[in-house]
Parts: structure tokens; sequence; C-alpha cells
């Protein structure tokens, strides 16, 4: 299995330990990532500027894997929805595609609308198969609660991303069930973590992200895991700093989900990272110690 590796910008600049986990799991599963040469920001956050340079970076990026051949991996939602987004306006605006293209043109590249746009948890649920990700698992994490944390641009707008159900979705639940954790419901499961409203209202987007702590802590949940970078900022790096701005304390362990899969495939922590968490995961790894869980084939 092969692909083109896009990283976007959050991954690399604030959450590395997420592709560090990414890198790691990828390579013991035997699904080979190839980096995509050349590429630069998706333009997601200058739709509301202008659109048509939002277009013509997120078609460059398309247009790069096409020229691989391969279809495209993203780790980061953001990247996932504006990519998946822009392939359906080019497919949908003949005209739109050809002035695209013509942009693309001087560089030696066409979108051509063969790649697929796929995350990096579809790749492990779709493309790998839930039943081949079970049979690499030797480490039981039974008895821990998890509350699962999807990040809004994986679900919506539904009619691009077609990735789950946007309002009942299980990939990620049956993903993280795999390790035998459980996936609690949670009654603030599909709300924003708070991050897109972070630079425009900071006290709305820890706001957010508080309700959301304490909405996962109040449904039993051992610890969080996230399918987007986002999101692992907004409940890792910043929670000590929301924390203290209300004078709580949370102590909830945040994991992006590769890092959860390779611990349930017996892989020493600092492999995946967790040692660059900022949320310490030392419960989730006193776990592991206290209940001798060591691998099973």
């Amino acid at each position: 299995m092969k692909y083109s590796y896009f990283l976007g910008c959050q991954v690399p600049a604030r959450v590395n330990y997420c592709e560090l986990a990414v890198r790691r799991v990828t390579k013991a599963l035997g699904i080979e990532l190839i980096d995509l040469q050349g590429a630069g920001c998706c333009g997601c956050y200058l739709r509301s500027v202008d659109f048509r340079v939002t277009l013509g970076l997120a078609s460059r990026i398309l247009a790069l894997a096409d020229k691989q051949g391969l279809d495209l991996v993203l780790l980061c939602n953001s990247c996932y929805s504006t990519l998946t987004e822009t392939t359906d306006f080019l497919k949908e605006n003949p005209e739109l595609r050809t002035e695209t293209n013509e942009l693309l043109a001087p560089q030696d590249l066409e979108y051509t609308g063969r790649t697929k746009v796929k995350d990096i948890i579809q790749v492990f649920y779709d493309d790998y198969g839930l039943q081949k990700i079970k049979s690499k698992v030797t480490r039981s994490f039974k008895g821990l609660k998890v509350a699962v944390q999807y990040g809004c641009h994986l679900l919506r707008p539904s009619k691009s991303t077609k990735f789950d159900n946007p309002e009942a979705p299980h990939i990620l639940d049956d993903l993280v069930e795999v390790t035998e954790a459980e996936s609690i419901y949670w009654p603030l499961k599909l709300w924003c973590c708070g991050f897109p409203s972070l630079p425009m209202n900071r006290e709305m987007g820890m706001m957010l992200a508080r309700n959301k702590f304490r909405a996962a802590k109040d449904a039993g949940a051992d610890f969080m895991v996230t399918t987007c970078p986002s999101c692992q900022i907004s409940f890792d790096i910043l929670q000590p700093s929301i924390a203290k701005h209300y004078g709580e304390k949370y102590d909830l362990p945040v994991l992006y989900y590769p890092q959860l899969l390779g611990l349930a495939m017996n892989m020493d922590y600092k492999e995946l990272g967790l040692h660059l968490n900022r949320v310490s995961t030392e419960p989730i790894l006193r776990f592991i110690k206290e209940k001798r869980i060591e691998a099973t084939a």
C-alpha cells in the first residue's frame, strides 16, 4: 500500500509528535508514505479573504499528487475538508477547472481529478481494514474509557467529505475499540474544540474546550483520542493554560489515534512521541505497567 503524503502546516509546526506516531505505525503495518515534495499550504485560512487563492493552492497540491500517481493521505482535518471541497468544485465547474489548470501549467502541473483524498484513519479503516488492524494489536486496554474527538472538518461539509455519518460517526470509535478500550458516549462529542475561535475570540475558544473537558470527565473518560491536529492543540497543548485560566484541574491525557494504536501494537511510548505530549500520559503508561499488559503474539 503506497500513498502520497501531505503534512499540512499545523502538524510539523506544533504537533510533530503526531507525525512521529504516524510514521512509526504505518511502517509497522507496511503502509508506505511518499512525501509530497514542493507542496505548500492548502489555503484553508485564506478562504474568507480570497476563495480563488485557496482554490489555486489546494489544486496545486492535488496536481502534485496526480503527478505522483498516488492517492493522497492527510493528517489534518482542515486540509482534508479544503482538498475534498476543491475536488468537488473543480469537478462541478469545468470552466473553473480550465482556469485553474492554466494557472498550474507554468509549473508543469495539471489537475486531472484522478487523486483520491483520504484522512489517515480512513486508510486504517477502509483500505487496511479493521480486522487486519485488530490482528496487529497485542496489548489490551480493556478497562479504560475513551472520549473520542473527530473534529468538525472531518465530518463537515458532509457533501464533500463523505467520510462517515456526520450525525452519528463510528469509524474512530471502532478503531479505538480494536484496542479493547471503551469508546464512551459523551454529550459534547460532536461539538467544536474551540480552536477556530481562538484567533478571533480567545475567551469563546477556551470556553468551548473547557466545556468539552468537563463533559468528557463527567462521562468517566480516562483519556481523549483525537484524529485532528487542531483538536490536539486545543486539548493537549492548551489544556494547562485553559485549566489555569478557569482555576480548574483536568489532567486529561489526549492521544492522537496513531499513538494509541502504536501502544496497542506493543511499541515503546517514546517511539510514538508520548513524552512530547503537553499533558502527561503517565496514567496510561501506569495502566500498562500495573496491569502487566504484555504482548500476546
